[in-house]
This record gives structure tokens, sequence and C-alpha cells, in this order.
């Protein structure tokens, strides 16, 4: 069984949510929360009882919300819910995502104002417990009124429908149930809906894409740093005082993880006098760019925290006052900004990690050998290297557009408006992993660079820096295989092996966060 943590519905942290992400995980709630599960459940019992016309409880749904339901009839409305809203197609949602889904629906649900009763909570978390993870496929929802069609297939596996992941192989939901000792659910009045209704899947799949960035993003900081030096550049630029007059909080922050990485470096020492007066945007600007796209990284983090703990399903229950209130806190346009704004921060990253590439490899910018080789001609050292990382930049540009600007109306006009935050989440994964190619190619360039300026060193951090890539890279003396060395410091870079050297930059560092 894997290891449990305690989570406060309505209180999780981005550091939680990274863990949740990263290492399989069972969760537990505090001992309140089972009085507040089941007093949202009674609510609804009452208003069944009492025969009160209350919208996915005893109604259809949408569209359909005038056809009241008979009370016998309750079960069935649930079950066929969730059976014709399970619609999704395409590739499956990876397992790290579908954890993550589950432990943000627990806490949603768990605060109480969904309605559903404790068992359906306790189920979801055996299915974390047991790494019994729903098959989801991840094409299918627009990002309003929840994200009803990937989440039917979550709800679809608790009462024994559709297809559960189990021990590194794809079943039948009722049979992989069986396997680790739980029975379908039959879901009660308003279960179904609470279960489908909620912004749960976007948000994890945002959560994955921001924790994916942030890596890359550190790993661009500690890769620009190291360019600076491999290019004889100047730390200047990163001065304290000229970021003060600019005021932005990302520039100042990173402008000082700059100054850190640079400092005390004997090869920055070996040219104060040179006759070089500036360095091209992609070594002085970093401060500029790299913080504009941290405040976006950090306002991005700040929605996707409160989003997680949110209670975003409906109807919404208030057990206080039996009031059953209809809203729209399904409708998922904070995710779908939020997820804009770390889609086009991640592609700025790795526009300017190629622009130094290119730098570093054009003699007349970097004064280095072409290409990086000492004998160029017979060698072609990093030339097609920085063609993949043009080719990957390129890429990653065109998947910055906006999702969110495009909507198109659903059930029938009752749904005229949707946020598209879900694919905009998606596409995020892929973003961040294209970025993660460019800066890992990037460091090699910087460390080859770094070579030709022995036997001078580099400032402490970045030698630190040189030690972890040649402990999987060799420095390039003559052509050879170049793919494996690009795919060992890629790995790096995804694993956020060098968030070392950003250390407290980045939301999801500390013990909680929140926006600046």
């Amino acid at each position: 069984m894997p290891q449990t943590v305690e989570i406060t519905p309505g209180d999780l942290t981005l550091a939680q949510l990274r863990d949740l992400h990263r290492r399989r995980r069972s969760v537990a709630l505090p001992e309140g929360a089972r009085g507040a599960i089941a007093a949202g459940a009674a609510a609804v019992a009452r208003i069944v009882a009492r025969g009160v016309s209350v919208y996915g409880v005893n109604t259809g749904f949408g569209k359909l919300a005038q056809q009241r339901i008979a009370t016998d009839q309750l079960e069935r409305l649930q079950r066929n819910l969730v059976l014709s809203h399970a619609t999704g197609t395409g590739p499956l949602l990876a397992d790290e995502v579908v954890r993550l889904v589950l432990a943000l629906k627990i806490a949603s649900l768990a605060q109480g104002h969904s309605g559903v009763r404790p068992e359906v909570v306790a189920a979801l978390a055996e299915l974390l417990a047991r790494d019994a993870l729903p098959c989801v496929p991840a094409q299918g929802s627009v990002g309003a009124s929840g994200d009803l069609a990937p989440l039917a297939h979550v709800a679809a596996a608790l009462i024994g429908e559709g297809e559960i992941r189990l021990k590194g192989r794809r079943w039948p939901a009722a049979d992989a149930l069986r396997q680790v000792g739980l029975a379908p659910l039959a879901l009660g009045p308003k279960e179904g809906l609470a279960l489908l209704n909620g912004t749960q899947v976007s948000t994890a799949l945002a959560l994955a894409g921001l924790f994916a960035v942030e890596d890359a993003f550190a790993a661009a900081v500690a890769a620009g740093s190291l360019s600076v030096d491999a290019s004889r550049g100047s730390d200047t630029p990163f001065d304290a005082r000229i970021h003060a007059l600019r005021g932005h909080p990302g520039q100042r922050d990173v402008a000082s993880v700059y100054r850190r990485l640079t400092h005390a470096s004997p090869i920055r020492d070996s040219h104060v006098d040179c006759d070089k007066v500036q360095d091209p945007y992609s070594l002085r600007c970093q401060p500029q760019v790299m913080g504009a796209c941290l405040d976006q990284i950090r306002y991005a983090a700040g929605v996707l925290e409160r989003e997680a703990n949110a209670v975003s399903d409906n109807p919404l229950v208030f057990p206080q006052t039996d009031d059953v209130l209809s809203g729209g806190n399904f409708h998922a346009e904070p995710v779908a900004l939020a997820a804009d704004a770390l889609a086009v921060a991640v592609a700025e990253v790795g526009s300017l990690s190629e622009r130094r590439i290119a730098m570093l490899v054009d003699p007349t910018l970097s004064r280095l050998p072409p290409f990086l080789v000492a004998d160029p001609g017979i060698n072609s050292g990093f030339m097609i290297a920085h063609v993949t990382a043009a080719a990957l930049v390129s890429e990653t540009k065109q998947m910055a557009f906006p999702a969110s600007v495009d909507s198109i109306p659903t059930s029938a006009n009752q749904e005229d408006h949707v946020s598209m935050a879900t694919h905009g989440a998606r596409r995020l994964g892929a973003m961040a992993e294209n970025v993660a190619g460019v800066v890992a190619i990037e460091l090699l360039a910087a460390a080859q660079g770094i070579e030709f300026q022995r036997p001078l060193a580099s400032s402490p951090p970045m030698e630190e820096l040189m030690a972890l890539i040649r402990a999987k890279v060799a420095p390039w003396g003559e052509d050879r295989y170049f793919a494996p060395d690009i795919a060992a410091i890629k790995a790096m870079v995804r694993a956020g092996t060098l968030r070392r050297f950003t250390e407290g930059l980045l939301p999801s560092d500390g013990p909680g966060f929140a926006d600046p």
C-alpha cells in the first residue's frame, strides 16, 4: 500500500498537490470530514422526502431540466446519467493525472456541499489507495458544466462499468473492483451528477502542466546562467539596482537568482575589461523575459491552487438551510485562462533558450568554435541539435494560441458559452515536454562552451551544474550519436533535478503559496 497523506478539504497546498501528482499516495480525511459529508447527504434525503422539485436530484439534466422524475426512478436516473455521459474518446489520461483527479474529487466532495453519501467519497479513496485507476479518455470535455465526459468515466468505474487500469493492465471495471475487494456502487439521488460535475479533470491537467512548466523554467534559468559564462557574457544586467527601477516582482526575484548563480566566476573575472560592450538580448534580458514568465506562472499557480480547493459541481447543497442552489461553479474559465497564461509563458521560455543556443553555435556572437566543436568541417558538432531546438520551439509556438478565446455552444444552446479549459490544460504537457528538450540542448551546448573556457572555472553553482551534466554526458570531442545525450539531460530537466538552482522561486517549492 502507498504512503497515506491526510488532506484537508479546502486547504490543499501546491506542494501537496505536486507530491500527489509525482508520487503514488493514498489519502485520508480529517476527523470532521465525514460529518460534513453526511450532513450534505441528509439534506438531499430530506428534500426527496418532501417531494420538492430540485434540479439534479429529481429532474432531468441540461435542456431536460423541466422533466420531473418519480422517486422510484432516482437511482436509475443517476446511473443513466453516468452511462450516457461516458462519451470520451482519444488516448487515456496518464495514471498520475487520474490519481490527481481522484484526489481533487475527494477533496471537493468532502466539503459537504455536493450531497453525496460518505460511502461515495470512501469508494473514490479506495480506488486511489489500491491504485485501481479508471480508464479516462482524454478528449470530450469543453470545460463547462464540469468535465462531464471524462468524469463520467471515473463515475462509471465506481458503478462497475467501463474499464479500470490495475497491475499494469486494463480490466473490465467490475472485474477490477472484485480484485480489490470493492462492490459496485448503487448511486443515490444527485450522486451521479455530483461525480460528473466539476472541474477536477481540467484542474488536474493544468496542475500537471504547471509542475512540468516549473521544471522547464528552473532548468532554463540554470541553462541561461551557464550560457552567460560559456559565451563570456556580462553579469552586469543582473544588478539589483536595474530591476528595482522596473518594479515587477518576478523580474526582481529571478534577477537575484541569476546574480547568485553567476557570482564568483573566474571566467567572468578573466574578461572584466574586454572590448565587448553589450550582450545579445537572449543573455542580457533574461531577468525581464523570465521574470515576466515567472509572474504568469505565479498567477496561474494561485488560480489553480484555489480551484483545487473549490467546490465546483452543481447544484450546491447548503445543509443548514436545506437550500439547493443552481449556479455555475462548474464553468472552468479560471482554469482556461490560467492554462493559456502558462502556455504563453512556457513558449517564451523555450523561445529564449533557443536563441541562446543559436548564439552559442555562432562564432561571430559567442567567439566560440563554430557549432561548438574543435575540428569543424569534419565534425558538425551542435549544428543539427540547434535545428531540433528550433523545430521544437516552432511547434510549441503553434500550441500557444489561447484556447479560452474559442467557444462552441452545446446541449441545444443551454450551455451557450464554454471555456475549453480541458484541452487548453492538456496541451501544456506536450508544450513543457518540447521546452524540456530545448533546454536540454542548451545545457549541453553551454556545457560544451564552458569546456572551451578551461582551465578557468565558472561560479560554484555552475560548476555543480557542470558536474551533473558531465555525470550523464561526456564533453563533445568529435561527432557521435547525439540523441542519447539529449535524452539523458532532458530526463534530468523533466525530473525536476535542476530546481535546486532556483529553490524558493517557484510556487510549488514551499509548503504553501499565495499570490504575490
